[in-house]
């Protein structure tokens, strides 16, 4: 009988999740490379670009993906003839682990995880509790799958009833351009099928950490209805021309992962997914010999590719900016900001409307500023901030009109598309608003030469900091006259792919 002993176990969470942080799976990164070889839209293929120098850049300095170091969710399958060397319950001890992860000071993670969350929402401040899914099976060993799921792209989940008789691919079709680009493709769609419908989502969540390997798939055909389903959807998804990043262009997923289970015969339960494109998951099993061994990927089979700023970029001083100047930009176009930039999302946001609505004053002025929706990772050693990548801006949409009409704010920076509401107050104000690259927060992170915080410091990772900025690549995504990229750019590649 084996015996699992409890250091060994929380030890090899924590080594799991630091190792994902930072490393992608191989798969994914060969995947991703093919995706750049093919791709012809110039925007996409900056933005895979950026996405592959990142994770090199990741590799080698042990930093994370995203600035989004995820919700922790892990399977654990415990062999029925384990025996347990520990005073901890099993997802005791992950939490244990996920805390030792999160809380390492030499590649400390953020955390993003709040309790009450239909109430306070104070953070954890350690990343716990994770998810965790135990299941008992035949054997004497423990098998884990373990991932940190950004809350972009697990924001995008659907579930849906289907009726028997109901085409599932339609309804995927149907689905996925709502899903917009807050999931940060490309990445996988995680699909799953029958059960009941808590099963049919579980299943969609199991079926991503299975490895990329729809290219072999292709090459030797379908095999069963699963796998024709897979390449039905997934050449059907990328005729979308969603693209990198919602840009337009001709891969939005790399892989779509399809588990099923037997369903009432009333019911056809259908769950999707996706993961992003920090993709991040691990497969271990512990034998009783000692802590998981984690191999880490060998360099050189990442793509020969090095994103650098293009020659026709832009070059945009924050410091004397004006309306006029903006004006004159086009969706998208590629700009190099320098100058101070401040942040703000969620929290920030809130407590400033509830600010103005009792009269009171800002404590930062905003007049003529540009705001980055992001929450950076804490620095390390000698950054002047940790990976900073952006995050979701529809989530600003409801705070636009406010903040455009009464602050005197001319910017927004963030990633994916905002919503019509949002694009009429821009088009209104005269603003603007640019997207970073979702997935190159560590890239994104270099162009941060300093950064302070100027208010609501009890927010963490939400306050108001005020970062001086040097060619931070950003794509012109909503113009002065609300034009929207992630509305023209997929529609000039669904007539592309139409046409081949």
């Amino acid at each position: 009988m084996t015996t699992i002993k409890q250091s060994d176990f929380i030890q090899s969470i924590k080594d799991a999740l630091q190792y994902i942080s930072y490393y992608h799976p191989a798969d994914y990164i060969q995947a991703l490379g093919r995706a750049y070889e093919a791709e012809q839209s110039p925007a996409a293929k900056d933005a895979i670009a950026q996405i592959l120098t990142n994770s090199r850049m990741c590799a080698e300095g042990k930093r994370p993906l995203c600035q989004d170091t995820g919700i922790v969710v892990a399977f654990v399958k415990v062999g029925m003839c384990v025996q347990w060397d520990a005073i901890l319950d099993i997802e005791q001890m992950v939490n244990e682990g996920v805390r030792q992860a999160y809380l390492l000071p030499e590649n400390k993670l953020r955390a993003s995880i709040v309790s009450d969350p239909a109430g306070k929402r104070a953070n954890t401040k350690d990343n716990t509790p994770a998810v965790v899914h135990v299941s008992l099976v035949a054997g004497d060993q423990v098998e884990v799958q373990i991932a940190a799921k950004g809350g972009g792209s697990e924001n995008k989940a659907k579930l849906a009833m289907l009726n028997p008789n109901e085409s599932i691919v339609d309804w995927i079709l149907e689905v996925v351009p709502q899903m917009g680009a807050g999931w940060c493709p490309p990445g996988m769609l995680g699909i799953g099928i029958g059960g009941s419908a808590e099963k049919a989502v579980l299943l969609a969540k199991e079926s991503l950490m299975a490895p990329i390997d729809m290219h072999e798939l292709k090459a030797k055909g379908a095999t069963n209805r699963l796998e024709e389903l897979r390449l039905e959807i997934f050449e059907k998804v990328n005729n979308l021309g969603i693209g990198a990043q919602g840009l337009g262009g001709l891969t939005t997923v790399l892989d779509v992962k399809i588990l099923d289970y037997p369903t009432h015969a009333a019911s056809l339960p259908v769950a999707i997914i996706p993961n992003c494109a920090a993709t991040r998951h691990v497969h271990f099993v512990l034998d009783g010999s000692g802590v998981a061994e984690l191999t880490p990927p060998d360099l050189s089979m990442y793509p020969a590719v090095h994103w650098q700023p293009s020659a026709a970029s832009k070059r945009v001083n924050l410091d004397t900016i004006t309306k006029t100047e903006t004006a004159t930009w086009q969706a998208g176009e590629t700009l190099l900001l320098s100058g101070k930039l401040l942040t703000g999302r969620d929290a920030a946001h809130k407590r400033m409307a509830d600010m103005m609505a009792k009269g009171e004053p800002l404590p930062v002025s905003l007049q003529n500023r540009f705001i980055y929706y992001v929450g950076p990772v804490d620095a390390v050693r000698d950054e002047a901030v940790g990976p900073a990548g952006p995050t979701t801006a529809t989530r600003m949409d409801s705070y636009t009109e406010l903040m455009l009409s009464q602050t005197g704010l001319i910017g927004m920076v963030g990633k994916a598309e905002r919503g019509d509401e949002a694009i009429e107050a821009i088009k209104k104000h005269q603003a603007v608003y640019l997207t970073a690259v979702g997935g190159a927060a560590y890239l994104v992170s270099k162009a941060i030469k300093k950064s302070r915080v100027l208010a609501f410091e009890d927010l963490g990772m939400e306050a108001i900091y005020e970062f001086d900025i040097v060619d931070m690549p950003v794509t012109v995504a909503v113009t002065s006259r609300g034009e929207s990229v992630h509305q023209t750019g997929p529609a000039l590649w669904a007539k592309i792919q139409l046409k081949h």
